[in-house]
């Protein structure tokens, strides 16, 4: 699990093919590999990977078809900078929201408008993962924990406001209008919609006891 608090840029070293459906990502991170080992759980770009292998201020991640058709990550290249976090510890404060590095689609940046001191964000998302974004709302979006500003559901976009600490220190300050980005929605609408579904099918129960 994540909080959506990016802990550093890194640096795409390599994505390397494999047969077609799947890659081997290898990324520097410095910050985050000071304490990896075999099979931790690393976000890159909101995306869960799992460490195989690490040193030198590198890691190295298997990225398989699903991650690849249903994220960004198979539009790196050396080169691309992204966004790393490393699991949140028991003890650690939760000063996002529960991310759990599971990418529910793709969304495009629509528009970016430049305040005196934030920016204003646009990203249009497929109907699907939109019904489940609401204003004041929590969204990951390449991983950052934001809050959602409006939804409109006419132009299928929600708004954004990117402080500059944000625009600093995650991509999103690089990202231009066409990136596309990764979402994750808050799975706790996705259980209650789970819950409201099932409660209601012919010979389901009606609640929970």
């Amino acid at each position: 699990m994540f909080t959506g608090i990016i802990e550093e840029l890194g640096t795409v070293e390599s994505l390397d093919l494999l047969d077609g459906d799947a890659a081997r990502l290898t990324i520097r991170g410095p910050k985050v590999t000071e304490d990896a080992g075999h099979g931790d759980s690393i976000s890159v770009n909101g995306c869960c990977l799992t460490v195989i292998e690490h040193g030198d201020g590198t890691f190295t991640a298997d990225v398989m078809r699903e991650t690849l058709q249903r994220t960004s990550l198979g539009s790196v290249e050396k080169g691309s900078k992204v966004n790393l976090e490393r699991a949140v510890a028991a003890h650690a404060r939760l000063g996002g929201h529960i991310v759990q590095g599971h990418v529910d689609g793709v969304g495009t940046i629509a528009s970016r408008e430049p305040a005196e001191h934030w920016e204003l964000v646009r990203i249009a998302a497929p109907a699907e993962i939109l019904r489940y974004v609401a204003e004041k709302g929590s969204i990951a979006v390449d991983g950052v924990s934001l809050t959602v500003t409006d939804v409109d559901d006419a132009t299928g976009t929600f708004g954004i406001s990117l402080i500059p600490t944000t625009l600093e220190l995650t991509v999103l300050g690089q990202n231009k209008i066409g990136d596309t980005v990764n979402l994750e929605v808050d799975v706790i609408a996705k259980y209650v919609e789970r819950l409201l579904t099932a409660s209601a099918q012919p010979g389901q129960a009606g609640g929970i006891a």
